[in-house]
């Protein structure tokens, strides 16, 4: 029966225990005190200084010593209930000592064999080892319900004694796997451990007045006593302490494979909660940066170790479950990572290299994963949990205000550096490999610049960083401004093209509970950001910087840089205040008419055609007054050529008609028919012999962009416009002049689109003649060198197709259906790509149309698509009706979105030469810059030169060079396709190699040349 023992009793006792030399006897008298209900509290100290002295410190295994050691812990549990309990020295030194001795008897029992005496002590340590975590947990709990005494040495004990404690419970949680019937019990009691020093932490940090304390050096410490510096200090070095052992346990826990779960969460949660004590004064002693990089490489290591698993021995799709364990814990740390950060900002700057790979890893990784099947769930659950953490942990570091700009600037040029420049063998080993998904966590900060593998995950963090840009302080908008045009840079890469082109990612929409996953190309991706980030800076300071990048891109050389930036245009023309839209509108008309004349006119590629393209998109999104006042301003009344130069430019680039007003529109209608009209009426010999201008036929070409971009038919261009047909052929086939002959052709492709769109004019009686003309000049008289007419067969392809609304006889004395089989015959038997594709697109549209039966008489037998695939020989006709329906279905089918790995090469390959061409322009223009800085030097006179008369005998030679050139063209007469498109680009570099030497004779010709001029040329 219990009852109180009096300080007689436990003195009595007490030596009694000591004159014992039996470890036996010994644990039977400390045993006795348990029978003891309390004692007088000035005499727990003798108490636990006694027990302290004989615990047993051995070095071998004994079960005995170990029945002593386990009675003292009873004793000692039974007083920690007492209301005698005080905050003692003793006490602690006495956890300190069964802390040190439990974790070397640890390690001792797990090296120790297993026969039966062993496995008995096994046992009682482990029971052993069980009670006296759990009862320092209590102990531990039990202080932080007490005041806490501002005494040195025992805070000195505290630290001791916590940090042996923690070292004991990481030992424990190590060897729970080789104690597998106590594993459980051991994490339970670990994981009170672990809560009671973080409460006992933040009852310390109660005692410091953190405000003086403030280890910013421009706080004044004057008023701060050495008592209180010293109190400070210790509580300092306690919970500094504790943070790096829950480190240590939370990297542990971590690495364990996830069986370690309440252990990790208790751990980090712990480690972000003691750091937000004492407002950031931790930083003077506790290494944060460590801390960060500690996580950032749990966030590393278990995405490698993700990545290899799958890549090796995944072989079906990843399951959402799956998928969602793996990331769940990622999630977890990079949670507990942007806390801290955002705590210790400019701590975080200190290692921003680590955090930004890491980032960087991520966004590649779901890169990575949206190229495999297997593997798009795991894209798809990744962009959900990881994208807006991981550029949260970013954030912590653009967005602080404690981070200075220049430090800020810093991180975002390490982050979008110029990349490294690429070979040609990188095209053969590509970056989507399934070994890459491995290779992505093998780069180190050190390799980060010149990581190509990290490329794609570069422009895919500048991507999200224009999407939530509305995140971003002021500050940080700027700078991500002044990096667009890298964006443009990166884009012109062949890897980054191709992708851009190919890949749809999972991207995340909305916000909070709104979010949703969207699967879109990478395409889109790229607008919506730019988009969103023209929203954001619009009222800020960044807005100058971003209209700055709009202006200079407008005509990048590059199509889908140029793409992109129109479509910003569009946006901003679309919603922007209609004054700052007119204003530039006005500037890009006047520009346009600067750069009018009639040589540029019909020639896809000039300036003048450049600039009308970009109006005429603009305008789509423009205000109905808008268009027609840009309609006044470049056509008006005015029947001048240079109007009627920028009239036809601008309906050949689709200028919307539609949006006029109706009484613009029917002005417009008259004022074209007109043109057409006069044009037919003048049309002779004379008119084509002395017409050398690039203009001619103007009037055909923009009635024939007027049907198209209004589909309205005018019945008083019907007859006429078949007879101007005829009459085109026939001087074509009379002329052998070679500028005649061009000039006809471009009027015949006009006027064949211009009849496409009159479906009527197939049902008129002078259509047989027509088709009779049309078969004579492409099949009959023509030569296969005939550069001219071939370079008509895509527009005819677009006549032929028409047939189709034309009745015919099918008997074979017909000359009008003779007439339309041979047609097809030519047509399919073309193996150009294109043309294939354009011929058999005719005949689809032909066949659904037509009322004749006996269709077959239209294919030939050796139609391009029936050869053989493999070897290009044989011919079958049921080959050609399955490729024309996988064709059709095709086609039906084109809103689908599919990528494969041969458009991806194709694309590459294209890429590299669109970048090699974007390179030749941008050195062709700073050399331009630098002639122009050397000529307006302002010493230099404004003074034409005369050019030596070497240049004139040197350009006799260019233009008899040229004529040869044309003469061997002419007489080449390819059969094979291979042949065909090599003339074909021989033709294309002919032509602008005419251009060239025609403007260069122009220059020369006078004989001298103004110098200012000349640079601008």
């Amino acid at each position: 029966m219990e009852r109180e023992c009096s300080s007689n009793e436990l003195r009595n006792l007490l030596q009694a225990i000591k004159s014992s030399d039996v470890v036996e006897s010994r644990a039977q008298l400390i045993s006795k005190l348990s029978e003891f209900d309390s004692c007088e509290k000035s005499d727990v100290a003798s108490l636990i200084e006694c027990l302290t002295t004989y615990w047993e410190d051995f070095t071998c295994l004994d079960v005995s010593q170990c029945m002593l050691n386990k009675t003292i812990l009873h004793v000692i549990a039974k007083y920690l209930g007492s209301d005698r309990f005080e905050f003692s020295i003793p006490l602690l030194a006495l956890g300190t000592k069964a802390s040190i001795w439990c974790g070397k008897h640890l390690k001792m029992t797990l090296m120790s064999t297993q026969d039966s005496q062993e496995e008995e002590h096994c046992n009682l340590f482990f029971q052993l080892l069980l009670e006296f975590l759990s009862l320092c947990a209590s102990f531990v709990s039990a202080l932080t319900r007490y005041p806490v005494p501002c005494d040195e040495a025992l805070f000195a004990f505290v630290e001791k004694f916590m940090l042996e404690q923690l070292n004991l419970t990481k030992d424990a949680i190590l060897a729970c796997k080789r104690i597998n019937s106590s594993c459980s019990e051991v994490l339970k009691v670990a994981q009170l451990v672990i809560d009671a020093v973080i409460s006992l932490c933040q009852e310390f940090s109660q005692v410091v007045d953190w405000e003086l304390c403030d280890a910013s050096p421009e706080k004044d410490k004057s008023s701060i006593d050495c008592e209180e510096a010293n109190i400070f200090s210790h509580v300092i070095d306690i919970i500094k302490c504790a943070i790096e052992k829950l480190c240590e346990l939370g990297i542990l826990a971590a690495n364990d494979g996830g069986s370690l779960v309440t252990i990790l969460n208790v751990s980090w949660k712990g480690v972000v909660t003691l750091l937000q004590l004492g407002k950031g004064a931790l930083a003077v002693k506790v290494n944060v940066a460590d801390i960060i990089v500690s996580i950032v490489s749990l966030v590393i290591e278990s995405l490698r170790c993700a990545s290899e698993t799958w890549s090796s021995f995944l072989r079906e799709p990843l399951s959402v479950t799956e998928a969602r364990r793996t990331f769940v814990p990622v999630k977890f740390y990079l949670i507990n990572a942007v806390k801290i950060c955002s705590l210790y900002p400019c701590q975080a700057y200190l290692v921003y290299r680590e955090i930004t790979l890491c980032v960087l890893m991520i966004l590649t990784f779901r890169i990575s994963l949206s190229h495999g099947i297997l593997f798009k769930v795991a894209s798809e659950v990744l962009a959900e949990l990881l994208e807006k953490t991981s550029m949260d942990l970013l954030n912590c570091l653009l967005n602080s205000a404690l981070v200075k700009q220049e430090l800020k600037l810093e991180i975002v040029d390490w982050l979008f550096i110029d990349h490294c420049s690429n070979s040609v063998s990188a095209i053969l080993n590509s970056i989507y490999a399934a070994a890459s998904m491995v290779e992505i966590f093998s780069v180190t900060c050190e390799d980060m610049p010149n990581a190509r593998i990290l490329l794609l995950g570069r422009v895919d963090l500048f991507l999200s960083l224009l999407r939530y840009s509305f995140d971003l302080d002021d500050d940080v908008k700027l700078l991500i401004t002044r990096r667009l045009g890298w964006f443009l840079d990166i884009l012109i890469d062949e890897e980054v093209y191709s992708s851009v082109l190919t890949l749809q990612l999972p991207v995340l929409y909305g916000s909070g509970k709104a979010m949703e996953l969207v699967c879109e190309p990478m395409f889109s991706t790229i607008l919506h950001g730019f988009k969103t980030f023209m929203i954001v800076v619009s009222s800020s300071l960044a807005w100058g910087e971003m209209e700055a990048f709009l202006l200079e891109n407008f005509f990048h050389p590059h199509f889908l840089c140029g793409e992109v930036v129109m479509e910003l245009w569009c946006f901003l023309v679309r919603y922007a205040e209609i004054d700052l839209v007119l204003s530039f509108i006005v500037k890009l008309c006047a520009l346009m008419k600067s750069v009018a004349s009639t040589e540029s006119v019909l020639n896809p590629h000039s300036t003048l055609r450049k600039i009308a393209r970009s109006v005429c998109v603009l305008l789509t999104y423009g205000t109905q007054s808008m268009v027609d006042w840009v309609y006044n301003s470049m056509v008006g009344d005015d029947r001048s050529q240079l109007l009627s130069v920028q009239n036809g430019a601008l309906l050949l680039e689709g200028f919307p008609l539609n949006l006029l007003s109706d009484n613009m529109r029917s002005i417009s209608k008259q004022r074209i028919v007109t043109d057409y009209f006069c044009f037919i009426e003048g049309f002779d010999d004379k008119t084509l012999i002395a017409s050398s201008s690039g203009a001619f036929g103007i009037p055909v070409f923009t009635l024939s962009a007027f049907l198209q971009s209004l589909q309205v038919s005018i019945s008083d261009a019907d007859m006429k416009t078949l007879k101007l047909l005829v009459s085109v052929i026939r001087k074509y086939q009379n002329t052998e002049d070679k500028l005649m002959k061009d000039h006809c052709c471009k009027l015949l492709s006009e006027t064949l689109v211009i009849i496409s769109t009159m479906k009527h004019l197939y049902a008129s009686d002078e259509m047989e003649e027509v088709l009779l003309q049309i078969k004579n000049l492409f099949i009959s008289c023509p030569p296969v060198s005939d550069t001219h007419l071939y370079q008509c067969k895509p527009e005819l392809a677009l006549f032929i197709a028409g047939l189709g609304h034309m009745e015919m006889s099918e008997g074979d004395d017909c000359a009008k259906s003779n007439a339309v089989w041979e047609l097809y015959h030519m047509l399919l038997r073309e193996q150009h790509w294109a043309l294939v594709h354009l011929a058999v697109a005719a005949f689809g549209y032909f066949a659904a149309r037509t009322t004749c039966n006996q269709l077959w008489k239209f294919v030939p037998q050796d139609a391009a698509l029936s050869y053989d695939m493999v070897s290009g020989n044989e011919t079958n006709e049921e080959r050609f009706m399955s490729e024309l329906k996988v064709f059709l279905e095709k086609e039906m089918a084109l809103l689908t979105i599919t990528s494969s790995s041969d458009q991806h090469s194709v694309l590459l390959k294209e890429g590299l030469i669109l970048k090699e061409m974007v390179k030749k322009i941008s050195i062709i223009h700073d050399a331009m810059e630098c002639e122009r800085m050397e000529i307006h030097d302002e010493n230099l006179p404004n003074k034409r030169r005369k050019l030596p008369d070497a240049m004139s005998k040197g350009v006799e030679l260019l233009q008899s060079g040229l004529k040869v050139i044309g003469n061997g063209l002419s007489q080449w007469q390819p059969n094979l396709v291979d042949s065909t498109e090599l003339l074909d680009n021989l033709l294309t570099h002919f032509s602008r190699l005419e251009d060239a030497i025609a403007q260069f004779v122009g220059l020369v010709g006078t004989g001298q040349v103004d110098a200012f001029s000349s640079s601008r040329e």
